[in-house]
């Protein structure tokens, strides 16, 4: 049976008008000029409102080169729903105003054949927009080719759980014809998010954000759960996406395939110079195929 998770958020955290998503999605991608790479195998974007979100997010999917890749994993935060798991979608399929994206239920299947996973409701499912706010850009990038989804809800996980899902994710990994979106925003400051953290030898608030932010994601390349789990519980920086980066990172941990993150874009919704003032970051990276150079040569 048929089950639709509706563009819930479109008409409000982007446009519900097809035409005019679609030419919003290709300024964004060719303003970011960016070469497709089959090596890329995922990416951090963040998942805010196109209006403050959408061209960093270019700088993320711009990426990928869709050709040889058949499935995408997508992992986002729950922002509405406590769970301590990682759960999957009842759905069959996700719409968007710009094309469908069919679910893959075989995945689906395999997953909760596992025992680690819980299923979450449609409404659940609709109301959460880490995941939705990626499928544009997916539908726009996969547009002509065959790819499904297996779109995982990322709980209030503990390190242990975040350990657990990484290795049980990474074989998934290891194919090439599988890729990961990771949905997060960074840094959430201001009172009305109650964090104002501010460390005034860098200057001006937004400037003490950027820099916390920048080194909570030189940490994210480095590929080290536990050293990115450190930075966390020292300076609490507010990323909704913790889970879900956690997650990956023992993806990349576990898998036999050496893959490095780089961030290539980071933007604030705005420049916060007084304890009035507030702002979400957002940052998009690639995780790519790590070839040494010897072989690069040989090639």
């Amino acid at each position: 049976m048929e089950r639709v998770r509706r563009a819930s958020h479109a008409g409000s955290w982007y446009t519900n008008n097809g035409r005019k998503l679609d030419e919003e999605l290709d300024g964004w991608l060719r303003a970011a000029g960016l070469t497709k790479s089959p090596d890329v195998r995922a990416v951090i974007a963040p998942h805010a409102g196109y209006s403050y979100s959408g061209r960093c997010a270019a700088y993320a999917f711009g990426n990928i080169d869709p050709t040889n890749i058949s499935r995408v994993f997508l992992l986002g935060p729950s922002h509405h729903y406590y769970t301590p798991k990682c759960a999957l979608t009842r759905a069959t399929i996700y719409s968007t105003p710009i094309g469908d994206l069919p679910v893959d239920h075989e995945v689906i299947e395999e997953l909760n054949a596992t025992g680690k996973f819980e299923f979450m409701d449609l409404s659940v499912d609709e109301a959460e927009h880490s995941m939705e706010m990626h499928l544009p850009y997916l539908s726009k990038i996969f547009q002509g080719h065959n790819v499904k989804v297996v779109p995982i809800l990322v709980g209030a996980l503990n390190s242990q759980n975040e350990t657990m899902y990484g290795q049980l994710l990474s074989k998934y990994l290891d194919d090439p014809e599988n890729f990961f979106s990771i949905s997060s925003d960074f840094c959430h400051w201001g009172t009305r998010f109650s964090y104002t953290y501010y460390d005034k030898s860098h200057g001006a608030i937004h400037k003490s954000i950027e820099a916390l932010d920048r080194m909570g994601m030189e940490i994210i390349e480095t590929g080290n759960p536990d050293a990115f789990k450190q930075y966390l519980q020292e300076y609490e920086n507010t990323i909704c996406g913790r889970h879900p980066i956690s997650v990956f990172l023992n993806m990349l941990k576990h898998c036999s395939t050496k893959i490095k993150i780089g961030f290539v874009r980071y933007e604030q919704s705005s420049q916060c110079k007084s304890m009035r003032d507030s702002s979400v970051s957002y940052a998009s990276a690639a995780a790519k195929v790590d070839t040494p150079a010897e072989e690069e040569e040989k090639d």
